[in-house]
């Protein structure tokens, strides 16, 4: 009988983060620049009223806010402006900088609506002392209940932008001419204080105008560590608003919010919030021509956010579960993209294994389908590109005990070595290093040990944890940890010195180079000519594939048998 034990359970998991909390009392501290900034803009709105008889005010809108509060700084500041548009704004503005001012200041960049990216209104771009502002009218705004983008968009009062927003924490405003925060919903500063994410209004209109913000939520709660609202989870998992997030949105806005989402401060905190909400399949989509040609069943979305659990269990510190060897925790941290995609790899788990055919004919991973149709993610942080290797790392390294079949009559330095140097175990084009996908490997090995999240066999996973550290260690004894970038002691060029090879260049190089690396693994203090002459008996006895190339071959002999002679007497 198994035993099983709960000490890290995703419930302590939970207890144990922090949520970021705000300064008390509310109050924003401005730095030289933007009170420089607020200055100017309330002498510039007081001149308009003067000169035109223009009546406006200026507001630091949302994130800047809600980040201030924080005590986090921004050098990005979105302005809104009530009844005037932000490029009539700007333009006016620099106008003043440079007639009153004598201030050089380029003129300011119109960003079109855009409303498949979220930006519904034109927005006027300017940098001004170092800080990006984003200037754009405050709004208000009707949506067609088969659409996402909104069909009327017209001047509001702070009022009516404040309660269309996504969550109130980014609802406040900074109003620049009395030097204070504006809480028009009246639970912003509130739900900020508490941690809490919370829809302006009431969650399923907020949802059903812009099912986006679904998605959005998640990011902000794994964000700040902040809890979501009972009634907002209970929207968000409604099939109504499901159907619509599926009918709405593009793919591609999807993907952004899953890159921030796995680049964010607690990625496993939003995979287990996209489980919790049944928001899985609607998020890590593939189309039904893809699905219908699957090998097999994807399996249950709860093995993704298992496999997170460990990951994350594995690298935090203090971990819950035995240390993992350095180098494996140093190349988690080592490179910016690898953190983002081994969480997203392992919330991907269910499609592991699982191969699709395309119009072709030709076969790929699962995987490929929804990181490209899905989520429309490429290769930033490797996703597209690295996850799939990742997954077929993990079956090469499962259980690197190398014993048995594994050295393949094979002296241990020289299997290891070409293990760790395959393609699909460490290749920087893609992001991987092997320490990466060692570690990535042991998550897939131990996720089997796991009942559910909280239970898992503790003495089986204490004696896998063991078994990749050993391994690593050994690659270490075996001075091997450089070995995936090794270059061969002989390059094509050395080959001529071999007396008993063919003449160069010839398809056989390549072979040739594979059988030096392995004898560079197993005599690793060789020299050059050692190996010149050991490659020379081997081709001497004819242990070195040098048979052409079929399609290179075919491509010198387009035109037949005489196309061939004429190539080689040339």
């Amino acid at each position: 009988m198994r035993a099983f034990a709960r000490t890290m359970s995703l419930r302590s998991i939970t207890a144990s983060r922090k949520r970021i909390t705000p300064i008390l009392p509310p109050v924003v501290h401005l730095n030289d620049v933007e009170g420089r900034l607020c200055s100017l803009l309330n002498e510039f709105v007081e001149h308009l009223k003067q000169q035109d008889g223009i009546q406006t005010t200026c507001r630091f809108a949302g994130g800047w806010v809600r980040d201030k509060l924080l005590g986090a700084e921004s050098n990005d500041i979105d302005v809104a402006i009530e009844d005037m548009t932000g490029v009539s704004f700007a333009n006016r503005l620099v106008e003043f900088l440079k007639s009153n001012k004598n201030e050089s200041v380029r003129d300011p960049i119109t960003v079109e609506a855009n409303p498949e990216q979220s930006k519904h209104l034109e927005t006027a771009k300017m940098k001004l002392w170092g800080t990006e502002l984003d200037l754009v009218n405050l709004r208000a705004e009707e949506y067609a209940e088969d659409s996402r983008i909104p069909n009327q968009i017209t001047f509001g009062t702070p009022l009516v932008d404040a309660l269309r927003r996504d969550i109130t924490i980014n609802s406040l405003f900074y109003n620049v001419h009395s030097r204070s925060i504006e809480d028009y919903t009246e639970k912003g500063l509130d739900d900020l204080r508490d941690g809490l994410i919370r829809t302006p209004l009431a969650p399923r209109e907020t949802f059903l105008d812009d099912p986006l913000r679904v998605i959005r939520t998640i990011r902000f709660s794994s964000r700040f560590g902040y809890e979501l609202a009972q009634e907002l989870k209970d929207s968000a998992a409604s099939q109504e608003i499901q159907s619509a997030l599926a009918q709405k949105i593009s793919r591609d806005r999807v993907g952004e919010e899953v890159d921030k989402m796995m680049r964010g401060r607690d990625p496993l905190h939003a995979i287990q919030l996209i489980h919790e909400l049944g928001l899985y399949s609607s998020i890590f989509w593939t189309p039904a021509t893809v699905l219908e040609t699957f090998s097999s069943t994807p399996k249950d979305p709860l093995q993704g956010l298992m496999a997170a659990t460990i990951l994350h269990s594995l690298t935090t510190v203090p971990s819950p579960l035995p240390a993992i060897h350095p180098l494996l925790s140093q190349h988690f941290t080592l490179h910016s993209s690898t953190r983002p995609r081994l969480f997203l790899a392992s919330a991907l788990t269910p499609f592991k294994n699982i191969i699709y055919t395309d119009a072709k004919g030709k076969a790929h991973p699962a995987v490929e389908s929804v990181l490209r149709d899905g989520c429309k993610l490429g290769n930033q942080s490797s996703y597209l590109s690295g996850i799939p290797t990742l997954f077929l790392a993990s079956d090469l390294l499962k259980n690197p005990t190398l014993e048995g079949e594994r050295f393949n009559d094979r002296p241990e330095r020289v299997a290891i070595g070409l293990l760790l140097r395959d393609k699909s175990v460490h290749n920087p084009n893609v992001g991987s290093t092997w320490p990466v996908s060692i570690l990535f490997s042991l998550v897939q090995e131990l996720l089997p040990l796991w009942r559910t999240p909280e239970d898992y066999d503790t003495g089986k996973v204490e004696e896998c944890i063991k078994t990749y550290n050993r391994f690593v260690s050994r690659v270490e004894e075996l001075d091997l940890v450089e070995v995936g970038d090794a270059k061969t002691v002989l390059t094509g060029k050395d080959l001529k010195a071999v007396p008993s090879a063919p003449e160069l260049p010839g398809p056989w190089t390549g072979r040739a180079l594979a059988q030096v690396m392995e004898w560079q693994l197993e005599h690793p203090e060789g020299t050059k000519e050692e190996c010149i002459a050991w490659l020379d008996g081997r081709f001497a006895d004819g242990l070195v594939d040098v048979s052409p190339d079929l399609s290179t071959n075919q491509k010198r002999t387009k035109g037949g048998e005489g196309g061939s002679a004429k190539k080689t007497k040339r």
